[in-house]
């Protein structure tokens, strides 16, 4: 067992379980003797609940994540050679996967039992464009043990062209150094070769530029569709679990509406058995009163006939 493993662990259950399986583990380092290992274990903090999310999205879905931190390389790649109307288009794509992604981290939560605020989502949207904005921020997420949300420090340097390197600018690029005139009697010669090696160059950066912005659009185009069908099909199961919801709701109203027709029809079963049983008793009593009457009237004529017999009469 190393700190790896049990980082691993903790990181991957659900929040309730973190501080009992921590302890477990802090425990058994001691009694292997790795008493530096369980000071490790006992001071790993637990992940906040936006973290867990975020934790929980890189397990389920990591092709996704491993995308959106691609995409932020390719974005600040190209991010030189793009107009402020294709950027602000990448801008909105990069919205829309966010929001996507976003929307499907509250689904796996609330599919483990673990609903998300709006308030929580949106410390999960911020983790996810830090993220993509910086590439510290997404190996961070990528390894799946944040344990607090993370957020981007600004949104860039100019209106038109935003600073998509959010965490950390780029570093200034060292002046060139000016070019050694020719010498003389040469400058009207190597004039126009030198002119137009610069227009090939400047070409080729143009060229190059370009195909960087056609994969960052490529890509992102592809991201985006992959998020929106991830988010559907999140839509789709939250909408399964709400009408088997509404239907479970609605038998259970009809079973207490049957239940209480079924008191009540046994509360009137009661009185009719109730009502029965006095009834009963009362004709009970009534028998035996005319029992005795047949009995006392039995044993009249019995007399009646011995004295008629006394006196020889048939």
């Amino acid at each position: 067992m190393d700190l790896d493993e049990v980082a691993d662990e903790l990181y991957a259950i659900p929040p309730e379980e973190f501080v009992a399986l921590r302890k477990t583990r802090q425990d058994e380092a001691k009694a292997a003797g790795d008493k530096a290992l369980a000071k490790e274990i006992g001071a790993l903090p637990k992940a906040s609940a936006a973290a867990w999310a975020c934790n929980l999205l890189v397990r389920e879905q990591r092709a996704e994540i491993e995308g959106l931190v691609e995409l932020g390389d390719l974005l600040r790649e190209a991010q030189e050679g793009l107009a402020g109307n294709q950027l602000r288009a990448l801008d909105v794509q990069r919205r829309q996967l966010l929001t996507a992604l976003t929307r499907q981290a509250r689904a796996l939560a609330h599919a483990s039992g673990h609903p998300v605020s709006t308030a929580v989502a949106t410390q999960v949207e911020e983790t996810l464009r830090a993220a993509m904005s910086d590439p510290e921020a997404g190996r961070a997420l990528l390894a799946g043990r944040l344990t607090s949300p993370m957020s981007y420090s600004g949104m860039g340097t100019t209106v038109t062209r935003p600073d998509l390197r959010l965490v950390h600018p780029p570093r200034p690029q060292p002046a060139e150094k000016p070019a050694r005139p020719p010498a003389r009697g040469t400058r009207e010669q190597t004039g126009g070769s030198a002119a137009d090696r610069r227009a090939r160059e400047q070409e080729e950066r143009r060229r190059a530029a370009e195909e960087k912005r056609q994969r960052a659009l490529a890509a992102a185009r592809e991201e985006t569709d992959r998020a929106e069908a991830a988010a559907r099909d999140a839509e789709e199961v939250l909408e399964e679990h709400r009408r088997a919801t509404e239907e479970l709701a609605t038998r259970e109203q009809e079973l207490r509406a049957r239940v209480d027709e079924l008191a009540d029809e046994l509360a009137e079963a009661e009185r009719q058995a109730g009502d029965a049983a006095a009834a009963l008793r009362r004709e009970e009593r009534r028998r035996a009163g005319a029992e005795r009457d047949a009995a006392a009237a039995a044993e009249a004529h019995d007399r009646a006939v011995a004295r008629l017999r006394e006196l020889g009469g048939d």
